[in-house]
Formats: structure tokens, C-alpha cells, sequence
């Protein structure tokens, strides 16, 4: 068989429709933000809470939640985790609340930051975060709308 331009043509036409159209094998977004297995980016979550202030967690004091490692700048803080996870992650999975609130996920930074009603909301950079603040109680309630249908 000879190829003419014409066959030509109608393959570059014909494969990117194709593909277009064929399953996607899509992973599904992890339930909590991580970096090869340790959770938001390291930060000891609990500190938030009792520092008042992000603070990176030593790789030597662990807990395992949720299938990611949790990393703490004490054995104190870990404990507390260890004993009432709900109460010190961060809400959506450490996900961006912001995005979260918007239906997607993007990551975050320890520096954007929020605690609302002793719970912890994380934002992908403190420019976020500032728009995440002009309607936190709206954010919020979008986002917890959206969570965790934006993870699929």
C-alpha cells in the first residue's frame, strides 16, 4: 500500500482523536497532601497549635496516619498526635483549603496558614491565603461541599 499526504493527513487528524476519546487511567488524587510519603511537607502539625507558628518535624520522630508519615518536632507533639489525629490535621487532607474551596487541590506551604474553631487550614502561599481570608465561613462551607469529591 502507498501512503499518500491525503493518509497522511488523516492519521495526524485521526490519533489525537483517538486519544482524546480513549479511557484516561487516572490515579486518584492521595487523600493527604505528601511528598514521597511525609505529609505536608514535614511541618509538625501539632506545633500550629501549641507554637503558634509552623515548625519542621524531625524525620526521627514519627507517626503513621492515614498512610503517609507524620513528622514532629517532639516526642510531646507526636503523643498528641498519636492520641487524637482528627484534632491536629489539617482539614482536606492538607490540601489548600482555598483550592479545596474553588474544586481542586494544590498544595501547600507551612507558612499559609489558619486555624479556625481549633481546626487546622492550610493554603498553597500566603497570597492564597489572603484570598482565603476575605470569606473564610463561605471558603469554608464550599470546600467542605466539595471534600472529598475533588480528590477523584
Amino acid at each position: 500500500m502507498t501512503f499518500t499526504r491525503r493518509h497522511f493527513f488523516t492519521l495526524a487528524l485521526a490519533v489525537p482523536a483517538a486519544a482524546a476519546l480513549a479511557p484516561r487511567a487516572m490515579a486518584a488524587t492521595p487523600e493527604v497532601y505528601n511528598n514521597d510519603g511525609v505529609a505536608v511537607d514535614g511541618s509538625d502539625v501539632v506545633a500550629y497549635f501549641t507554637e503558634g507558628a509552623p515548625v519542621a518535624g524531625d524525620a526521627a520522630i514519627t507517626h503513621d496516619y492515614m498512610g503517609v508519615t507524620w513528622r514532629f518536632s517532639s516526642e510531646a507533639n507526636r503523643d498528641a498526635f498519636a492520641a487524637d489525629p482528627e484534632a491536629y490535621a489539617p482539614k482536606y487532607g492538607g490540601y489548600c483549603a482555598f483550592a479545596v474551596s474553588q474544586g481542586y487541590t494544590a498544595s501547600t506551604v507551612p507558612e499559609a496558614w489558619t486555624i479556625v474553631e481549633d481546626k487546622l487550614y492550610l493554603n498553597f502561599s500566603t497570597s492564597v491565603r489572603r484570598r482565603w481570608e476575605r470569606d473564610i465561613p463561605g471558603h469554608i462551607m464550599a470546600a467542605d461541599a466539595n471534600w472529598p469529591g475533588v480528590l477523584s
